[in-house]
């Protein structure tokens, strides 16, 4: 278990910047992701700290020891990759092995932890097997296994769930924390998926342009999100275009909109917008309800359905604003029944809390 420091790192092949002065403290036992759109730098960072890019400025700690310029086998880390990097012509054994070969090992020491780390993935007496005879799942945990088996001081994770089917996903989501916790791991998972980060993670760092646009625990970034990019990549939400019109009731802030004044709250506390800004309000879908009557308080934009799907658990709908040419998403959980009545003008109604104020990404 290690804590792990980050000062003022940067980045670049070539021309390009990937990571731009970055600066971040993971905590020891912790489990911290990585998550962004593609080429937002989080990979490039991961390699960083695992010794697999040098960057140009700045320093590495893990606890007081500056590693920054250490190859990556003195670090006392281990790399789970997205393809898992197996070898075909070994055995489950000799895979999860081979890292302590290369360490020359005892023998006797190496079968003793073999079997502690195929237990710990639960995969006992597994080790004679050949890899093309197990599954997807398997595979995944014979590659955590090989990992695990070094005894790392902090264990890395470039996406490692992509190749598996959904269902093993979410079983594997569970079985990676319940493993990491139960050993007292610092693992620094990177993921594009938002529910593996949310279901998993201790703490996220979201990642653009190979800076930091908010670092937060899970239900922080989902429920208080700081820029039109962290609402919109971390689930679904609605956008709605407006103005700050001033301060509100309650310690709301009043916004004019294209279907009149709504109120909400900003989701960084440390930003403040003044009266005139243009700003978004982020209204998450399954925080607006259906009514045919527009509510004695709370936000209500008159709407009418344009589409209705039923998932069985969810009824999803789409609504076109009256007035505006907005479309709303509302997700009701657990439906009695599915309203697909299109004549209705419908009010989608949401509460103050969960009207979220952001910056408009194109400025004051």
């Amino acid at each position: 278990m290690v804590s792990i420091h980050i000062r003022d790192l940067t980045k670049r092949f070539g021309d390009t910047v990937a990571l731009k002065g970055l600066d971040l403290d993971i905590e020891a036992g912790e489990i911290f992701f990585l998550l962004g759109a593609s080429g937002c730098g989080k990979t490039t960072l991961l390699r960083a700290i695992a010794g697999f890019n040098t960057p140009e400025t700045g320093r590495i700690l893990f606890d007081k020891d500056d590693v920054t310029d250490l190859p990556p086998h003195q670090r006392g880390t281990a790399m789970m990759f997205q393809s898992y990097a197996l070898w075909p012509h070994k055995n489950v054994f000799r895979n999860v092995a081979f890292g302590l070969e290369e360490r020359r090992v005892p023998k006797t020491e190496i079968r003793t932890r073999v079997a502690e780390a195929l237990a710990m993935v639960h995969m006992e007496g597994l080790g004679e097997r050949k890899i093309n005879q197990l599954s997807g799942g398997q595979q995944q945990r014979v590659a955590l296994a090989r990992s695990l088996v070094v005894r790392p001081r902090c264990l890395m994770l470039d996406e490692p769930l992509s190749n598996l089917d959904a269902k093993l996903r979410v079983e594997m989501r569970s079985e990676i924390r319940r493993i990491c916790k139960e050993f007292g791991l610092t693992a620094i998972y990177v993921t594009h998926d938002q529910k593996e980060a949310l279901s998993i993670a201790d703490r996220i760092a979201v990642l653009d342009a190979g800076k930091f646009a908010q670092i937060g625990r899970p239900e922080e970034i989902y429920r208080n999100p700081h820029s039109a990019y962290v609402a919109s990549f971390i689930g679904e939400t609605n956008f709605v275009p407006g103005e700050l019109a001033g301060p509100g009731s309650g310690g709301s802030l009043a916004v004019r909109t294209g279907f009149g004044l709504l109120h909400g709250r900003t989701g960084n506390p440390s930003w403040q917008p003044n009266p005139g800004d243009k700003v978004l309000l982020s209204i998450r879908p399954e925080c607006l309800s259906l009514r045919t009557h527009p509510p004695g308080d709370g936000n209500a934009v008159p709407c009418r359905l344009v589409e209705s799907v039923y998932l069985g658990e969810i009824a999803q709908y789409a609504l076109r604003t009256e007035g505006d040419p907005t479309t709303l998403h509302v997700s009701e959980l657990n439906p009695r029944r599915v309203v697909r009545d299109t004549e209705t003008v419908f009010h989608a109604v949401a509460s103050e809390e969960d009207t979220v104020i952001l910056p408009h990404p194109g400025g004051g």
